[in-house]
């Protein structure tokens, strides 16, 4: 596959970006954090793309991978719940009372 920025807009499964960096993966990690992984990858690129707005394209598909790499290994030793990407896992439940919030008098 050539590799190019081009190339790159065009994936769409979290699998084919690993196939296009040649990284290895792990296939439970990446079923069950799919989701996550493409999220963190996310905010790893914006970051790269705010920050270092003059690489070249051999450059900033460099940090791609590498930004990809570092997504996936997050979820080896890290659950989406510690990592609290997505809303849902930041907002308190309405109508519950949780166990920390019981006090005895």
């Amino acid at each position: 596959m050539t590799k190019n920025l081009e190339e790159f807009k065009k994936l769409v499964d979290a699998e084919e970006y690993f196939k296009f960096f040649e990284l290895d993966y792990d296939v439970k990690i990446v079923n069950v954090n799919r989701l996550h992984i493409l999220k963190k990858f996310s905010q790893l690129i914006s970051e790269i793309d705010t920050n270092y707005p003059d690489l070249s394209a051999e450059e900033k598909l460099n940090q791609y991978s590498l930004a990809l790499q570092s997504a996936y290994e997050v979820f080896l030793d890290s659950s989406p719940q510690e990592q609290k990407l997505f809303k849902v896992f930041n907002d308190k439940p309405k109508n519950v009372i949780t166990l920390t919030e019981l006090s005895s008098d």
